[in-house]
């Protein structure tokens, strides 16, 4: 029995030793072609044009960086049928059919992608604010589409007259939120002039302070929503970011408050690829694109320009070696 055993055990180790030797130990890396479309587009009410950029995805043999040049490995040839479908309510607006433009000189930094030209689509008619719009592109394979609601206008409340960055009590931004926006951002962007001796120019340059981001807590619109800022952090961004330079004197002029609000779709696209400081690297991947992937959403952003408050300008004369002085009433 024992050598009847010891025999069958040979013959199944060699058969089994055969079939191995028989498998392939070639990895293949690529799979047959499939078409998928990448879309980005953000709608905003008030912009003089819409763009939405519509790519495919590619895969292959080589260096990726070298492929992504080509421009058949990320483009579709000629032009595709995109349009945009409003609704207000029950009532369909005119469609909007988007037209081609090729972007040129691209920055050799900006993209290893679609560098040194890129093809967008893009249009330039007005959009309804109080519209739900609809992407539909067709192309060959199938129809790609995708709907969202618009962000609708908001306005900023405080402050009401000046920015005062003398005081020593944080001071507040204050805002309702929009129809359908989720996501805040807010900064602000102060405005001076240099001008160096010698030099009959006036340069206009720019400090640019990010505030924060706040959520709102539903789509309703209506929220009263607030950031809040310390005027000493603005004194010491400015000098961080000016010159030693000696013999240069410099105006101070406006300063904008920004407020950036992304819709529900964008809010949740940005959440989901935001950097993860968790051990578990692997994140869901978020598109609202049916039959492709990528992000189609709206966008709305606020701007109000305040001078100054008098306080505010005669400390930065005064108590910083900076060369700013106050600028003379023409």
């Amino acid at each position: 029995f024992l050598r009847m055993f010891q025999k069958s055990f040979l013959a199944i180790f060699l058969l089994f030793s055969l079939l191995l030797s028989s498998c392939s130990t070639d990895v293949h890396n690529f799979a047959e072609y499939k078409d998928i479309t990448i879309v980005y587009g953000m709608l905003e009410a008030g912009a003089d044009t819409t763009f939405v950029k519509i790519t495919k995805a590619f895969l292959g043999p080589g260096n990726a960086l070298l492929i992504a040049r080509i421009p058949d490995s990320s483009n579709y040839p000629g032009k595709l049928e995109v349009k945009l479908q409003g609704k207000v309510g029950s009532n369909n607006l005119a469609p909007i059919t988007l037209d081609t433009i090729t972007i040129h000189n691209k920055l050799a930094g900006d993209s290893v992608f679609y560098f040194p030209s890129q093809k967008v689509y893009y249009t330039r008619a007005a959009l309804n604010p109080n519209a739900t719009y609809t992407l539909t592109i067709e192309r060959p394979g199938g129809q790609v589409k995708s709907t969202t609601n618009m962000v609708n206008n908001f306005a900023i409340l405080q402050p009401t007259n000046r920015i005062n960055f003398a005081a020593t009590a944080p001071s507040l931004i204050k805002w309702t939120s929009a129809v359908n926006g989720k996501r805040y951002e807010a900064k602000m962007v102060f405005h001076y002039e240099e001008l160096v001796s010698g030099n009959p120019d006036t340069l206009k340059k720019t400090l640019v302070w990010n505030l924060g981001t706040r959520r709102s807590e539903t789509l309703a619109g209506g929220e009263n929503m607030e950031i809040s800022y310390l005027g000493e952090e603005f004194y010491n961004r400015l000098g961080g970011q000016l010159s030693n330079q000696l013999n240069v004197r410099r105006f101070a002029g406006p300063v904008d408050v920004i407020i950036a609000c992304a819709g529900d779709e964008l809010s949740t696209y940005i959440d989901v690829n935001s950097p993860n400081n968790s051990v578990v690297q692997e994140r869901p991947q978020y598109t609202n694109i049916e039959n492709g992937t990528g992000i189609f959403s709206s966008r709305r952003t606020v701007v109000r320009t305040y001078r100054l408050s008098v306080q505010s300008e005669v400390k930065l004369v005064e108590d910083y070696n900076w060369g700013f002085e106050i600028k003379p009433v023409r």
